[in-house]
């Protein structure tokens, strides 16, 4: 008798884990990228100041960080300036890079640059360093569930995807190569340059590899349970 409700809730409970699977539409979300809407706003600015706090989580557990942020960290180590600046400078030649593919930049992409640049500067000096080697493994899994959490508010504000992103997009339709190779390739090579520079490379940059689709796919499903969807516009008579 009490088997079929029992299957049900365990059923909803896998699906939620198994996170969305497409970017919903929210209440929030801007049908413009250039054309903010409050709600829309909020959902950009908290996505990328999640984002941000989790690469400095990443980054303070010292055991290895994203591809981007070991190229940041190495640059960093290579000048005078700090990883934040150094995410900043790396994001805008990325945007650069569109305009011979002609990609067209939103709020979000701006924001991008900006905000997760930031955030991380700020997180990173003001985060404690963990003392034992489980804490660290602690704030790598923090750091991943952070990334992909802001994941999920960033991608439904629906105002543009970030340079890197961006950047991928616009080479998949420029030489017709699957998204997936050319991501791929973009991230060895920008992992093994800011590993010859000095990044940190370690676990958990494999666990960042591992684990990110499914954190990003959860923070999606997360925010279309917190947020309703957006109410389909009525039919002009």
């Amino acid at each position: 008798m009490h088997q079929e409700p029992e299957q049900s809730a365990l059923r909803r409970i896998l699906l939620f884990l198994k996170g969305s699977a497409t970017i919903p539409r929210t209440r929030w979300t801007a049908r413009r990228f250039w054309r903010p809407t409050p709600g829309s706003v909020f959902s950009l600015l908290l996505g990328l100041v999640l984002f941000g706090l989790g690469e400095a989580f990443l980054l303070v557990a010292d055991l290895g960080a994203t591809p981007w942020t070991v190229l940041a960290q190495g640059l960093s180590l290579r000048t005078d300036l700090s990883i934040g600046w150094v995410t900043f400078a790396v994001s805008t030649l990325v945007l650069l890079l569109w305009i011979p593919l002609r990609q067209r930049p939103g709020l979000g992409t701006i924001a991008n640059i900006v905000v997760i640049a930031l955030v991380l500067d700020l997180a990173y000096a003001w985060l404690p360093v963990p003392s034992g080697l489980g804490l660290r493994y602690v704030f790598v899994f923090v750091g991943i569930g952070l990334i992909g959490l802001g994941s999920g508010f960033y991608l439904t504000a629906g105002h543009g995807p970030g340079p890197r992103d961006g950047w991928m997009t616009g080479l998949h339709h420029r030489t017709g190569r699957p998204v997936a190779q050319i991501r791929l390739g973009i991230e060895v090579v920008v992992l093994t340059v800011g590993w010859l520079l000095g990044g940190t490379v370690g676990i958990g940059t494999a666990l960042f590899a591992l684990l990110i689709g499914q954190s990003v796919a959860l923070g999606l499903t997360l925010v279309r349970h917190v947020v309703p969807p957006a109410q389909p516009h009525a039919p002009r008579t």
